[in-house]
């Protein structure tokens, strides 16, 4: 017998440490990444995408639909991620000088991550939630930026923070307030307790 009970979930997304934290927590997992247009998803509900919570809910939702539709009766994670500093949202750099300028904003700041997680069977939402952190940058001199994104390398475009915490990039921190697990992307406790509650996990 394993805490995990039926077949393995199938999981809209092709991250690697949202996997890694799924399977160390004993669930077994189908990769099936969707691949949709973010902002053509955020334009058909702005209401729900006007805010960053929202917006992670939103396009988690829609990724498990996505998915989901290749997928037919089995059960589907869809996950987001959105970065705000104060009103001003965040998107992955697309390179390196791209990456060092949102870090020179970030400096100093205290900006937030919301990560969405959407769990459906077909096109029904059995389970979403919305989990945030909050990190606080030290001083980011020239000298620091370019030691960091000369170790980082391309990863820092992996991200919208531009930084892997569980990498190099806790270097970047003076303060962290938040559940470890969403700021990797996965607000993997209340997810659990649904699971238990579904009677997915023994409980």
């Amino acid at each position: 017998m394993t805490l995990w009970q039926g077949e393995p979930l199938v999981l809209a997304s092709k991250s690697a440490p949202r996997r890694a934290l799924l399977e160390a927590a004993g669930i077994p997992l189908v990769i099936d990444p969707a691949d949709i247009d973010e902002r053509a998803a955020e334009a058909a509900s702005p209401k729900e995408a006007a805010t960053p919570e929202g917006a992670a809910l939103l396009l988690a939702r829609a990724k498990a639909l996505e998915t989901a539709k290749r997928n037919p009766g089995r059960i589907v994670l869809g996950a987001d991620q959105t970065l705000a500093l104060g009103s001003e949202r965040f998107s992955k750099p697309k390179s390196i000088d791209a990456a060092r300028a949102q870090l020179k904003k970030f400096s100093s700041k205290t900006h937030a991550l919301h990560s969405g997680i959407a769990l459906l069977r077909d096109r029904n939402v059995l389970f979403e939630t919305v989990s945030s952190a909050h990190l606080t940058m030290h001083a980011l001199s020239d000298a620091f930026l370019d030691a960091y994104l000369a170790d980082a390398g391309d990863r820092v475009m992996q991200s919208v923070g531009a930084y892997q915490l569980e990498s190099v990039g806790v270097n970047l921190f003076e303060k962290i307030a938040g559940d470890h697990f969403t700021i990797l992307g996965m607000p993997l406790m209340p997810l659990l307790a649904y699971c238990r509650k579904a009677g997915m996990i023994v409980s």
